[in-house]
């Protein structure tokens, strides 16, 4: 009875715990998103400190670099956005002059389906009336999650440069004491390799966002600054990120002519296996080399798991994993064998 009932309250008490997990998921990403944008943001902090900077200030002038490319991005995708949306407005009067024109595409596509009498008609009953503004508060929802969301992760990640060394002795206390040295030298290294790949990764984005800049230039593709920059930040996430930035520009070319994207196709291929044999080659020859395998495996459990975050750190969570199984892990195992060996 005694051992059923313990095994009842352990029960719940499992399931209490796994609900109260799901249930704050969103917050554990963030903290998750911000502690990953810190130990990214690492090694420039140490950088700008060994100038004689104290941490608050290189922290303040690494939030400062960041503040000024989001304002660079909003000051790019603004102008076109404003554009598209007064050519939309000035559009709309001369669509609904059409729609009445029996002469016109859009004239024959209304004597043919009704549309305007079947919008009236939804209107009228209330139901096309209750889906906008549902549609409206949802989109609202989304635009305050997300905004409420990124001052969430500029506030935690701030918190967690300030207080990176602090935070990491504080986990170190988890660990006795004999062990303490070889834990805080794996910790620093597994802090330096996550920050190496980050930044490596960040260079090659950048030739990857130059890259698009100069193609869309040369080929007259619109926006390339705004493209350039959509497929720096996609480039970001590995295995699959700079094929979904070509394949957007692609489609972005199609308003050009087709044989402009075909040959955008074409290009993206061309860079990307120009990417993944020369350009991550160079910039990645001091972090730790992961099998693509591992890579690839990595990205689809955690893009699983975490959606788009997951995608981003997993690279780096291969890298730490892969160095505490190297440092910790297989050499008990190969010093367990080699004794074994001896005794027979």
């Amino acid at each position: 009875m005694h051992v059923g009932f313990g095994l009842g309250i352990g029960l719940i008490l499992a399931y209490a715990t796994a609900e109260a997990i799901l249930s704050s998921a969103q917050v554990l990403i963030l903290v998750l998103l911000s502690a990953f944008i810190a130990v990214s943001l690492e090694p420039i902090v140490v950088g700008l400190m060994r100038l004689r900077l104290r941490r608050g200030a290189a922290v303040a002038v690494v939030l400062i670099g960041f503040a000024a490319v989001i304002g660079g991005f909003i000051a790019l995708v603004i102008p076109p956005v404003s554009t598209e949306i007064s050519a939309l407005t000035k559009a709309i009067p001369q669509w609904l002059q059409e729609l009445h024109d029996h002469n016109s595409q859009l004239g024959r596509i209304e004597d043919r389906y009704h549309i305007v009498a079947k919008a009236r008609a939804q209107f009228v009953s209330g139901d096309a009336g209750g889906k906008v503004v549902s549609g409206l508060l949802a989109a609202s929802q989304v635009i305050i999650g997300a905004v409420s969301g990124t001052l969430i992760v500029i506030t935690l990640t701030t918190y967690f440069l300030i207080g990176m060394p602090a935070v990491r002795d504080f986990g170190l206390r988890f660990v006795m004491a004999d062990d303490r040295p070889r834990a805080e030298d794996l910790t620093n290294r597994i802090v330096l390799q996550v920050g190496r790949y980050m930044l490596a990764n960040l260079a090659t984005s950048v030739l990857a966002g130059i890259a698009t800049f100069v193609w869309c230039l040369a080929v007259g593709v619109p926006y390339a600054a705004v493209l350039g920059f959509l497929v720096a930040i996609m480039d970001l996430v590995p295995v699959i990120g700079s094929t979904v930035g070509g394949v957007v520009v692609s489609l972005v070319a199609l308003s050009v002519s087709v044989p402009t994207a075909i040959t955008s196709l074409v290009f993206y291929i061309v860079f990307r296996f120009a990417e993944d044999h020369l350009i991550t080659p160079l910039t990645m020859k001091y972090t730790v080399r992961i099998h693509p395998v591992a890579t690839m495996i990595a990205v689809l459990v955690l893009g699983t798991l975490l959606g788009l975050i997951g995608a981003l750190i997993a690279v780096p969570t291969a890298t730490a994993v892969g160095l505490i199984l190297d440092e910790v892990v297989f050499p008990k195992r190969d010093q367990t064998g080699a004794v074994s060996g001896v005794l027979s």
